[in-house]
């Protein structure tokens, strides 16, 4: 098996397991231009070695290389030195003989830099080659929907300050918002899409992966009260580029270059927009720019789904508001996070429920408009066990962003606390299709519908599945229900002591009593087959 090499030197970003920025995007460019068995480098690593090490170099000249903005200057590595260097001077060989073995181990040192881009970038998402001749089995092409369809990649913080990523990752999530409210389209959502941040990878692959026709992907860089914006367009199934553009706006400008942008997408795409989609795609938000930067930041730390990611993120929320009393996003993301504490964090006051409830419905009360906050205040209403007020917002957020996938997911978890299990499934399904690389988090939803329904057998599989790519409580508990339903009490008790691992202080009656179901029986079903199953 033959690999190929590249080598650039420069700062990496961490975050968790994950490692990216400039200097690991100009390695994988570097790799792809290598030849089987060879190495290219960049000229800060050429520099550094060139008199180090008893090798020779091609200048490869100034490459235009994917997602960088200027041109990189490559040289290829040459094994074996040439007979005139050979027979060079002998100072020159000296030096050269002085530094070999330091220089040995500083190209050991980025080959296995170089090495650990190729494997986190390129090979960590499919199973290892068996042998050189035979490619890795690929999952069969996602179909493509029968109308135009886009996913909107994250785009790259070019301002080579890490904490300047939330500023990129907020303009991605409002280019996705805007789109997704297009019937005329089909968005891919921001859970999927934001699986290959900071990752090396052709579009052709997305395509596949994600059953998309079209990519959008660029670059922000904000420097202090100016903002620019590369952007770019690509069919994806052929890798021609569409269209590309460049900008450079000041900073109170955002939102109309934002608007821009997918008024681009609407013309090239030949969309047909209903009257109400013809007004402005992309809404100013807030006036005051301060409020729009804090709603960012919170954005961010919303998304770290942890305590502390959640305090910090409910900080900046109520920041925005400070900053602007109107601002309708952050009221709505700030009900979210009072309930994802509640919900998830367990939080033991039940004002935190309501707090959020008050929130969601002031951001609903000030704009109507907005997809997110009614599915927002459809879950807590399903916690407060409002069905109806339930329903009917759940139902409203899907009619406003109709390739909302965390709508679907809304309306399928009210569904199924509502007895329309069959409905619930064909949501979870439509929310899959619109978050493909979460497919295995809806089939929790989906597991659960078939339980209730009486299909035990059925929901086996799913579940497991489901467990396999996210451990929760939850999924277990339905396993163990499943397993004394079918009879299989060693299976069941087994789940429980899962639970019991991972919740040791669970209680069934605590548990039944939490779960908003509108149906009675099922609930009491539940407590009784979870006793069986050895939990108190």
């Amino acid at each position: 098996m033959e690999f190929r090499i590249g080598v650039n030197l420069g700062d990496v970003m961490m975050d968790g397991e994950q490692i990216y920025g400039d200097g690991v995007n100009v390695a994988a460019r570097l790799e792809s231009l290598s030849e089987p068995g060879g190495i290219c480098i960049s000229r800060t690593v050429h520099e550094q070695i060139r008199y180090k090490l008893a090798l020779n170099y091609e200048d490869l000249g100034e490459q235009a290389v994917k997602n960088i903005t200027e041109p990189v200057r490559v040289y290829r590595v040459l094994p074996e030195a040439s007979a005139t260097e050979r027979a060079g001077g002998k100072r020159k060989a000296q030096a050269a003989r002085k530094y070999i073995r330091r220089g040995v181990l500083s190209m050991a040192g980025l080959a296995i830099i170089a090495a650990t881009i190729i494997f986190v970038q390129h090979l960590s998402l499919r199973p290892p080659t068996p042998s050189a001749s035979i490619p890795p089995a690929q999952p069969p092409a996602i179909t493509l929907p029968d109308k135009p369809s886009i996913a909107v990649l994250p785009f790259s913080n070019m301002s080579g300050d890490r904490e300047q990523e939330y500023f990129s990752d907020g303009i991605t999530d409002d280019l996705i918002t805007a789109l997704s409210r297009l019937s005329d389209l089909f968005v891919i959502a921001r859970t999927s899409t934001f699986t290959y941040k900071g990752k090396a990878a052709k579009v052709q692959d997305v395509s596949r992966q994600l059953g998309v026709k079209y990519i959008l992907e660029g670059s922000v860089r904000k420097e202090a009260d100016q903002v620019r914006i590369t952007a770019q367009l690509v069919d994806a199934t052929t890798g021609a580029d569409l269209w590309a553009q460049h900008y450079d706006r000041p900073l109170r400008d955002i939102f109309a270059l934002q608007d821009e942008i997918v008024q681009m997408i609407v013309t090239t795409l030949n969309l047909q927009l209903t009257l109400e989609e013809l007004g402005i795609l992309v809404r100013k938000q807030t006036g005051n720019l301060d409020a729009y930067d804090n709603f960012l930041r919170g954005v961010e730390y919303f998304w770290r789904s942890t305590k502390d990611g959640n305090a910090k993120a409910r900080q900046m929320f109520e920041k925005a508001i400070e900053l602007d009393p109107k601002y309708t996003d952050a009221y709505a993301w700030l009900g979210e996070n009072y309930l994802w504490g509640w919900v998830f964090l367990l939080s033991p006051d039940r004002k935190d429920l309501d707090r959020g409830l008050q929130f969601a419905q002031r951001s609903v009360a000030m704009d109507d408009s907005q997809p997110f906050a009614h599915s927002v205040l459809a879950t807590i209403y399903l916690f407060e066990r409002q069905y109806d007020q339930a329903l009917s917002e759940a139902q409203r957020g899907i009619a406003l962003g109709p390739n909302d996938a965390f709508g679907y997911e809304t309306l399928c978890y009210v569904m199924n606390n509502t007895r329309k299990r069959a409905e619930a499934i064909e949501l979870a399904e439509k929310a899959m299709r619109l978050d493909p690389r979460r497919r295995d988090f809806y089939l929790c939803l989906e597991g659960w519908s078939y339980i209730q329904m009486g299909r035990y057998q059925e929901a086996i599989p799913i579940l497991q599945r489901c467990l396999a790519a996210y451990p929760n409580v939850g999924s277990h508990y339905a396993l163990a229900v499943d397993y004394i339903e079918l009879g299989r009490e060693p299976q069941a008790r087994a789940q429980a002591a899962e639970i019991l691992r991972m919740s040791p202080n669970f209680s069934v009656d605590t548990f039944v009593q939490g779960f908003p179901n509108q149906d009675e029986a099922y609930k009491e079903r539940v407590r009784t087959d979870l006793h069986k199953a050895g939990l108190k």
